[in-house]
């Protein structure tokens, strides 16, 4: 009794012993207290003395008459003391009692609800109690003894008890958690619930166990999916101004969100960049092509079209036409029924997945023409599409249909671009008597981008070519076209045989010429950097003058390397300052490096650091013999593993020198007399070369070319002749800056036909200005060349009689 006490006083519960006959025998304080009486006043009085109605009531609560006069309503609980015919009465006041009933009606209610789940778990995590039935989850009910893992899945389970734990171990109650739960069985439904869970105590504080309440939001949680993917599909699609890639966009973001599997198949003219007739029926003049899929479950089937295939032609259906025409149609459908459709075994096989029971395929229509389908399936998912996914792919097909074309209009215009670019960039590889070259150029954004550098290599007369590397400020067409007018323009002022550092202050009148004429919003748009080299391999000597551009690296034939100091000049079209001229010797077999600095810039952020890293990759690679081709490939191919934000171009150029036995060098005074000795000296040198076919026309072009510099220079007159496998040079220099001209001699006139002989006798000729005279040349073919001079000899013999 004196533990029941104690519990009662704390608890405010009181206790009262009764014998057989009614009469108290012991009474707690607190009931006492209740009663208004001292314990001793209350022991040994019948209880019915204490009572406001000797027949009390069998249920509610009880009246006693207080030891003030007043009546008090008190709740009894009759508890028979086992091997006694004495009883406890168990006493609280009837307002407490009231809260324990509410309590318990509530905790009767609230386990009878089938819209609330309830499950009591011990400490062990094993429901003891629950409300589940069949069928009210979707999945087998939960039982008592079983884990949660019994009937949802593994990784599911898992989460969910551990967050039972947590509040089992901390007491910290969670409430409104996003709870996912996946069936274990074979249907592997989806649910989401949200989740509340509090720790149960006994009356010492100790965890007993946790109750957890489970209200279901699944519908919620697909719509909030729903409105989540959408957002997604509005981030990520349309990013990139590909085709293929928008289709693989879209079917990353429909999986595994929205399907388990899905296809984007496009026309073959949208993947050129044209557009499909409007109104056609899909199939009957152009093809679909199968550009992106995914799949949520591993890799695509082997069985099913792979990306690239051609999709064959679909069935003619009123969905299809639809679609064709007005881009409005959807089709929400199952497997069976797409399989009604194909009817070929073959057929299906290859476009219907094995597991897939739903299917959804909505067209990719934009601006009144037809682009693809996008299809989706679910394999794994039990649930089939409903409404409101047919609906949100709709909404993602129509928007990611405008990337797409805007795509397709990319494709279309960067394709001419790119058509006109190359057609104005040199060969990427050329082979001369001086030098083999090889370029390599990659445009801004790894290729997604055109822009304005080029190279270019540039034959000249007398076996000579000039290396050209540019770099025009901006992107796109118009840094382009005005690239070919600039590479324009070095052809022809290249041919005139200007100095390196005269031709760019011409180059750099043409660029302000370009500012002049274009908007003037766009003025600050035109300008260009440049490096221009021309070397000589009878010399052995390069010359080279740049206009803002970054030094050429030089790699000798022992692999060490070098940069060009070269003063750099202003850009082209600042104007007002000269190009200085650096004039080096390069061994025969050196590999000259000339780049833009997008090259420098994506190796390193640090535009010397990267000239550094440059040459230090080239000369090693050039140790090991490895082609002109083989190097430019090799330190590209290191760059491009991220678009670049700038173009970048490279020129390798091996040089070779023409051997001294294929030169022959003389000077003559100024005499009349030195005419017959120049002829001579070159009759003998030609003989050496085993080229006596071509004395008669070289001794004639000699003849003319020594007469005219000794006639009207002056002083004393340089001739050399040197050659290659197909080209005799003749070059006669003197200190004269006059300008020759060929004319035509009237009749009676006793002069003036030398130039005109030389010209005709000759494949070309030309002149050449220096800082002490002019060099007059004159080249001729050493092949066939005998057939010609005995016609010639013919013709000079009838004109001399």
């Amino acid at each position: 009794m004196a533990n029941l006490s104690e519990r009662g006083a704390a608890g405010e519960v009181a206790v009262i012993l009764l014998d057989r006959a009614g009469v108290v025998r012991r009474c707690s304080r607190t009931a006492a207290e209740l009663l208004g009486y001292t314990a001793a006043e209350v022991c040994g009085r019948p209880i019915a003395n204490l009572l406001e109605d000797p027949s009390p009531p069998s249920r509610g609560p009880i009246r006693f008459r207080h030891g003030s006069g007043r009546p008090v309503e008190l709740s009894v609980a009759e508890v028979p003391l086992e091997g006694s015919s004495e009883v406890v009465l168990i006493v609280t006041p009837a307002s407490e009692a009231g809260v324990w009933e509410s309590s318990s009606a509530f905790l009767h209610a609230l386990l009878a609800q089938k819209q609330l789940g309830i499950i009591l778990f011990d400490t062990e995590l094993k429901a003891v109690h629950t409300n589940g039935t069949p069928g009210m989850y979707g999945w087998p009910p939960l039982r008592v003894g079983d884990h949660l893992a019994d009937v949802i899945s593994t990784e599911d389970a898992s989460e969910a008890e551990g967050r039972l734990r947590r509040v089992l171990e901390t007491g910290v109650a969670q409430v409104a958690v996003e709870q996912r739960m996946r069936a274990r069985d074979a249907s592997k439904r989806e649910r989401s619930f949200s989740m509340s869970a509090f720790r149960m105590e006994d009356e010492r504080g100790r965890p007993t166990g946790v109750a957890a309440l489970f209200i279901g939001n699944t519908e919620q949680w697909r719509a909030r999916r729903r409105t989540e993917m959408s957002h997604e599909a509005s981030a990520v699609i349309g990013g990139s101004l590909d085709v293929t890639r928008t289709a693989q966009d879209i079917a990353s973001v429909l999986v595994p969100a929205l399907a388990d599997m899905a296809m984007v198949e496009i026309a073959d003219p949208v993947l050129e960049g044209d557009e499909t007739p409007k109104g056609v029926f899909a199939g009957s003049s152009w093809s679909l092509r199968r550009v992106a899929v995914a799949s949520a479950v591993g890799p695509w089937p082997v069985e099913l079209l792979p990306v690239g295939a051609v999709v064959p032609k679909l069935p003619d259906t009123a969905h299809v036409r639809r679609a064709a025409l007005h881009g409005d149609t959807v089709l929400n459908t199952t497997r069976r029924e797409m399989a009604d459709l194909f009817k070929d075994p073959e057929l299906i096989r290859s476009m219907l997945p094995a597991k897939g029971h739903s299917a959804i395929v909505a067209p990719l229509f934009a601006r009144g023409h037809l682009l693809g389908f996008v299809v989706v399936w679910r394999t794994e998912q039990p649930e089939p599409f409903g409404q409101e996914d047919a609906d949100l792919l709709f909404d993602i097909a129509a928007r990611a249909a405008l990337s797409l074309d805007n795509a397709r209009r990319y494709t279309r215009e960067h394709r001419a671009a790119v058509a006109l670019q190359q057609r104005l960039l040199p060969r990427a590889i050329t082979r001369t008597t001086a030098a083999e070259s090889a370029g390599s150029y990659i445009p801004a954004g790894g290729g997604a981008d055109i822009s304005g550098d080029w190279f270019d290599v540039i034959p000249l007369p007398s076996l000579r070519v000039a290396f050209v590397v540019g770099d025009i400020t901006g992107h796109g067409l118009h840094a382009a076209a005005t690239m070919g007018r600039l590479r324009t323009a070095i052809h022809t002022l290249a041919d005139l045989e200007f100095a390196p550092g005269e031709l760019l202050s011409h180059l750099d009148d043409l660029v302000q010429q370009l500012a002049e004429e274009a908007d003037p919003h766009l003025k600050d748009t035109i300008g260009a950097t440049c490096l221009y080299a021309l070397y000589d391999p009878v010399t052995g000597t390069c010359s080279l003058a740049a206009a803002g551009h970054p030094p050429p690296a030089v790699i000798r034939p022992d692999g060490t390397g070098r940069l060009i100091t070269v003063p750099p000049g202003p850009p082209l079209g600042v104007g007002g300052m000269p190009f200085e001229v650096t004039t080096v010797d390069l061994d025969p077999g050196s590999t000259l490096a000339l780049y833009t600095d997008g090259l420098v810039h994506a190796r390193s952020g640090d535009t010397d650091g990267g000239i550094r890293e440059l040459l230090h990759r080239l000369s090693s690679l050039c140790r090991h013999d490895e082609t002109l081709k083989d190097i430019g490939q090799a330190v590209m191919a290191e760059l491009t593993e991220t678009p670049s934000r700038d173009d970048m171009a490279l020129l390798l150029v091996r040089t070779q020198r023409i051997s001294a036995s294929d030169i022959a060098d003389w000077t003559f005074p100024d005499d009349p007399a030195a005419v017959a000795d120049a002829r001579r000296a070159v009759a003998r040198q030609l003989a050496a070369w085993e080229l006596d076919h071509m004395a008669f026309t070289t001794e004639l072009i000699v003849s003319e070319l020594v007469t005219n510099a000794i006639r009207y220079a002056g002083g004393t007159v340089g001739l050399r002749l040197f050659r290659d496998d197909a080209t005799l040079v003749c070059e006669v220099t003197d200190g004269s800056n006059t300008q020759p001209r060929l004319r035509r001699a009237r009749g009676g006139d006793e002069g003036g036909r030398g130039l005109f002989l030389v010209a005709q006798l000759s494949k070309r000729w030309g002149s050449r200005y220096h800082q002490t005279g002019k060099t007059i040349w004159a080249e001729e073919s050493t092949t066939a060349a005998s057939a010609q001079d005995t016609a010639l000899a013919a013709v000079w013999d009838s004109a001399t009689l």
